[in-house]
């Protein structure tokens, strides 16, 4: 740590804390067993996050207004289900049902206990772009002790944009150098550090699974390295 102890730690969600892509597999094999149907679940939840940041690009750019995350899921499906000619087999209210996968998400092994703990001397809370929505009802799934939900619906707009980062912040009322931002992307890092947050990388190596590229150590000079947050939290 280079700099003063943050009074509040703030965490990139998907990837970071949780396993997204398992899970969402698991759902989705879930639910096209339960019909009948058989799909490659890894590679659909690969494609499904894979609309994820043009999705965003639209309302980040202005081209769009903001849409809860929640809704931009639920069209990335479609246009999933689309793409593998599955486009009309499938009414609104199943796709909702499989949509909710994202409020499903396991915990890596080590964050509930490294959250528990940093909770202690510290404010915790995410800094996602899932809504207010996902990240409580994701929350209560998992049993991460957050003690507020900020990102990206209080700054109606999505990371790295630096109002998302200064949203939350402002939130807690404390000055950006208050706070650290904690991810396993340091693309984040890198807006979030830019924006004059304390940063903290944490590799999350089987994010992707075998199709993982990037982000397996840090690239940037972020105030803290660490292998879990229970290292963090010590």
């Amino acid at each position: 740590m280079s700099k003063m102890n943050p009074k509040a730690y703030i965490f990139d969600v998907f990837g970071t804390i949780v396993d997204w892509r398992t899970s969402v597999a698991r759902k989705v094999d879930t639910f096209f067993s339960e019909r009948g149907q058989t799909v490659d679940a890894l590679p659909f939840a690969d494609a499904w996050r894979g609309q994820y940041v043009p999705a965003m690009a639209k309302i980040r750019s202005g081209n769009r207004g903001y849409v809860p995350l929640d809704v931009l899921h639920f069209e990335n499906l479609k246009q999933v289900l689309s793409d593998l000619g599955l486009g009309d087999k499938f009414s609104d209210a199943e796709c909702w049902q499989l949509n909710a996968a994202w409020e499903r998400l396991d915990p890596w092994p080590d964050c509930v206990s490294g959250l528990t703990t940093l909770k202690q001397s510290a404010i915790i809370a995410p800094c996602s772009n899932g809504s207010i929505a996902l990240m409580t009802r994701l929350a209560k799934y998992g049993g991460l002790p957050w003690d507020c939900i900020l990102g990206a619906e209080i700054a109606q707009n999505y990371k790295p944009e630096p109002v998302v980062y200064h949203a939350c912040c402002e939130a807690l009322r404390l000055q950006p150098q208050e706070v650290m931002m904690v991810a396993a992307h340091n693309d984040d890092l890198v807006a979030a550090q830019k924006a004059g947050l304390q940063t903290a990388f944490i590799p999350r190596p089987t994010e992707y699974g075998e199709h993982q590229s990037k982000d397996f150590e840090a690239t940037g000079d972020w105030d803290a390295v660490v292998s879990t947050i229970d290292e963090l939290a010590r």
